[in-house]
């Protein structure tokens, strides 16, 4: 199912990896998003990222102790942000979107093969070339990783 109305609110969801592939230029191995639970437009975005031991930074990233590089969780919700600001533009394919900052990193918790990474992220600024997120990301309920990111957008 995708991109079904889901009650009031404006809520729009869930999304599935076509779509994502739709709206995201990243694909294997870099894109690091599985699935949107939920959106709503120019507010928030959730959305999962199922870890699997075949990663190919789990090799190097720690033999005999694999564990997610904590800027791939960053990258991660980046990615669920950039969801919120491209399904909207009819021209998203002419854009590209950069990390201008990222603030207020903690983390918490590290993240390993078998875990489901939700990632929670609303916008506190929503422009069309200069935006900021407030992401967190979760796993069984405990945060993991959270930061504050702003993005700037270019012509491709």
């Amino acid at each position: 199912m995708s991109g079904e109305k889901a009650g009031s609110g404006g809520i729009l969801g869930p999304f599935d990896s076509k779509w994502i592939e739709s709206v995201l230029p990243h694909r294997y191995p870099l894109l690091l998003v599985d699935q949107v639970l939920e959106l709503e437009p120019g507010q928030r975005v959730v959305a999962i990222k199922n870890v699997t031991r075949n990663e190919p930074f789990f090799d190097g990233h720690f033999p005999g102790n694999p564990i997610m590089p904590g800027v791939l969780v960053i990258e991660a919700m980046a990615q669920t942000a950039a969801l919120l600001l491209l399904h909207e533009l009819e021209d998203r394919d002419q854009k590209v979107l950069f990390f201008s900052g990222i603030e207020k990193v903690r983390f918490r918790r590290p993240v390993v093969p078998g875990d489901q990474l939700r990632m929670e992220v609303e916008s506190l600024r929503l422009r069309t070339f200069h935006s900021r997120f407030r992401g967190r990301a979760t796993v069984d309920g405990e945060l993991a990783v959270e930061a504050v990111c702003t993005s700037a957008m270019a012509t491709a």
